[in-house]
Formats: C-alpha cells, sequence, structure tokens
C-alpha cells in the first residue's frame, strides 16, 4: 500500500535558504589613530584626510588676525615716547618744579678734576626739588647735625644770581645764612653759636666787629669760616658788600682762589649777594650721572667733562641696549610660549571633546553590531497551533519582515485524495490476479 504523505508539505527554496549559511558580520575593532564611524577627521589647514601631521580631529584653521597695535612700525617708537611722558610726569610731581632737571655745566661742584661717584660732576644731570626754605640745611648747621647730600654737609642750591631768571641758574652748596638786622645795619648769624670759634682749637669760624671773636650777632665786618668743605679750605666773607637783606651764604666745593687752594672763592659778592631765599628754585635731590654730556656734546662744549664720565656713558648706554633687547626678547619668547600653550589647550581640549564624542558614537556603534549580530542567532522553535514552528531571522528580512504562511489543506482535497490513492491500490490488486 502506498503510504500516506505528511499533513504538510515544507517548500524547497525554503529548505535550500535554511541549508544556506549567512555571513556572519565579525566586530570591528578601532585601530588606534582610526577616527570612530561617523567622524569626518580633519587635518589642521582644515581640509578632510587628516593628512598635515596635526593628528585627526582638529577645529580647523583659526580665523585671522587682520591688524595688531604691535604689529605697526609706530608700535614702539610711541611706547618709547609714552614711557618718556610718563618719566618727565613723575619727575615734575616729585620735584614740583619744571623743568625737573637741569644740567651740570661747570666743574665747580666736583670733587677734584676726575669723576667721582655720588658727587656732583660736569655733565651730570640733577634734579632741582621745590621745598620750604626754612628746611634747607646750610653746611654749617649740617656739621652740627650730621647732615650730607653729595659728599658734604649742607644742601646745594639751585639759584637765580641776584635773582635774574632769565641767567643760566647756579648750582652751588649754601654755607650759612645771615640774617639782616636793619636797625644798625649788621648780620647775626646765630647757627655759630654751638660750633667752636678761634682762637680755641680746629675753630669753625671768626668774627670781627663784634664785642668778641665769637660773637655770632650785629655782625659789621669780615666773617671767617674755617675748615670748609672736602679741602678744609678758608672762607672770609665780608658782609659789608652783601647788600641790605638776609639771605644764604654760598660756594661751591670745587672753588678755590687762584693761588691760593687753602682759600675757598664764595659766590659773594662776586657772582651774587646774599642768595635770598625767593631766588632758590630748588634743592638738589636725585642725581642721573653722565647723561648730561650728551647736551653738551651737541653744544660743543665737553672741555669740562672728565674723561671717565664718556666711559662710564658709553658703558651705561651699551647696558641700556643689551637690558632692552634682553627685554624684548625675553616677552617676545613668554608671548610664543603662552601662544603655543593656548593653541595647546584648545588642541587638547578640542580632541577631548572629540575624543569624547567619538567614544560615545563607537559605543553607539558597537551596541547596534551587537544588537545584529544577536538577531543573526536561530531563534529558538516556537509553538503555532500545537505544532513546533522553527522561524528563521534571515528568511524574514529576505522576506519583507513577514513569514510565508504555512497553510492546512482542506479535509474534502484530504479526502478526495487519500479516495484516489485507494482505488488506485485496488485496480494494482485486480491486475495481478
Amino acid at each position: 500500500m502506498a503510504r500516506r504523505g505528511s499533513d504538510e508539505e515544507e517548500d524547497p527554496s525554503e529548505e535550500d535558504a535554511e541549508e544556506e549559511p549567512a555571513p556572519r558580520r565579525s566586530r570591528h575593532r578601532r585601530r588606534p589613530g582610526e577616527p570612530a564611524a561617523g567622524i569626518t577627521p580633519w587635518s589642521p589647514d582644515g581640509t578632510e584626510g587628516g593628512e598635515g601631521g596635526g593628528g585627526w580631529f582638529h577645529r580647523g584653521p583659526k580665523r585671522p588676525v587682520y591688524w595688531r597695535a604691535r604689529d605697526s612700525l609706530w608700535f614702539e617708537p610711541l611706547v618709547a615716547l609714552a614711557i618718556l611722558v610718563l618719566l618727565l610726569v613723575a619727575l615734575w610731581a616729585y620735584t614740583q618744579n619744571w623743568p625737573p632737571v637741569y644740567v651740570i655745566e661747570s666743574e665747580s661742584m666736583q670733587h677734584g678734576s676726575n669723576d667721582v661717584l655720588g658727587v656732583i660732576n660736569t655733565g651730570d644731570l640733577v634734579l632741582a626739588q621745590k621745598i620750604d626754605p626754612n628746611k634747607i640745611t646750610p653746611y654749617m648747621v649740617g656739621v652740627q647735625n650730621g647732615y650730607q647730600t653729595y659728599g658734604e654737609y649742607g644742601d646745594v642750591l639751585l639759584y637765580y644770581p641776584n635773582g635774574d631768571t632769565s641767567v643760566t641758574p647756579i648750582i652751588h652748596r649754601a654755607l650759612l645764612f645771615l640774617e639782616w638786622n636793619p636797625l644798625n645795619n649788621t648780620y647775626a648769624a646765630p647757627e655759630l653759636a654751638p660750633l667752636p670759634c678761634s682762637p680755641t682749637s680746629h675753630p669753625y669760624y671768626r668774627t670781627s666787629s663784634t664785642l668778641s671773636t665769637c660773637g655770632t650777632s650785629s655782625i659789621a665786618g669780615q666773617l671767617t669760616l674755617y675748615n670748609v668743605g672736602w679741602q678744609g679750605v678758608t672762607v672770609a666773607v665780608d658782609v659789608g658788600t652783601l647788600g641790605s637783606h638776609s639771605g644764604f651764604v654760598t660756594m661751591g666745593d670745587n672753588n678755590y682762589l687762584p693761588g691760593h687752594p687753602g682759600t675757598g672763592d664764595p659766590d659773594e659778592p662776586t657772582l651774587t649777594s646774599l642768595v635770598e631765599p625767593g631766588w632758590v628754585l630748588g634743592v638738589a635731590r636725585g642725581m642721573i650721572p653722565w647723561f648730561g654730556a650728551l647736551k653738551l656734546l651737541l653744544q660743543g662744549d665737553t672741555s669740562m667733562v672728565p674723561s671717565q664720565s664718556w666711559q662710564f656713558l658709553g658703558l651705561s648706554l651699551a647696558g641700556i641696549v643689551l637690558a632692552g633687547l634682553g627685554i624684548h626678547l625675553a616677552v617676545r619668547r613668554l608671548e610664543q610660549r603662552r601662544e603655543a600653550e593656548r593653541s595647546g589647550d584648545d588642541a587638547s581640549a578640542t580632541e577631548e571633546h572629540v575624543g569624547l564624542l567619538a567614544r560615545l558614537l563607537e559605543r553607539a556603534h558597537l551596541s547596534s553590531k551587537d544588537e545584529e549580530d544577536e538577531s543573526d542567532e536561530p531563534t529558538p522553535p516556537t509553538h503555532h497551533r500545537g505544532r513546533t514552528v522553527r522561524v528563521d531571522p534571515r528568511r524574514l528580512a529576505r522576506r519583507g519582515g513577514r513569514p510565508k504562511p504555512h497553510t492546512r489543506r482542506g479535509e474534502a482535497a484530504h479526502r478526495q485524495t487519500s479516495g484516489g490513492h485507494n482505488r488506485r491500490a485496488r485496480d494494482d490488486e485486480d491486475e495481478s490476479l
């Protein structure tokens, strides 16, 4: 007898499809330096492809800088001019005089013919500070309290001789202040009272036309000062020729009578009468050595400038040039370092952000691959209407995600087929008989 067919007939195409192994996707690992999926590499010049040695990720070229003040040809001269203006303003604020600086044109304040540091020499620049005349300290007062400026006792004055502001000021040291007494046309020098006088040993002064040689009031004759200055000279002043007003007796540190090195040459009455406080334009407070010689060089009057001053001036100018060049190079190097650090920080920040984005995209890409790999694996069999049905996801994908329907034949067709088989079997039996 013929064998009864199964209730279900599987499609041979489906069996073939099940036998064909689907290509399995391998998990791709990103090599070092390779961008993640979905990330376009950029080069430092902004072009794609990652060439140029700037790494895989870059934000692109910076915005161009069209103009900077420091790139102008006038930048450095204007900066130098601004510094000079600020310096002059600061000097004016300190001295309260204009001009605040004066050039020493003679050797009257030198201590000898050579340049001595700390002493006012020819070619130096001296600041003239305006102060209260009552605060000026003469030489004889400085001897008592130890007050010194520029290598000697007392203050150095810058004054106009006889109050004439049209002439060049004189810079000499104040020796003593004399007070005019209009009642008897004499002078008083009370500042001399604490000092020893002649004929005692080591005297500092002597007066005449007084009741004694040590009198400090009603001085009408000659006033003699001893041991004055760095050479310890004697200064004789005829008070009868000083005028009829109070003022300072002044003299340069290097002034002597010709042929008498031990005798000083005061300014009174040859250069001026007693220097009134109103004639004083300032007191020497600060000095810039040697640089005033440049002005004298332009004027063609350098005969009194010490030779050492030119040497010191040359060394100072060379030092200033080298210092300025060193500062310039240091500033340029600092700017380059800051720019390199800034660009490095920007690049690192960019790579950090892009790297984070790349890792996130790679993680998402790998997770999607894992899902695809999991979907490629055959699913466990499911039960449908009492029968076991195995569904292949690859066939589902090829058919648009819908499985081919498995239909049961009708009972009438099944009986007809069964009846036909039975009749053929009986006919075969009859023929055999």
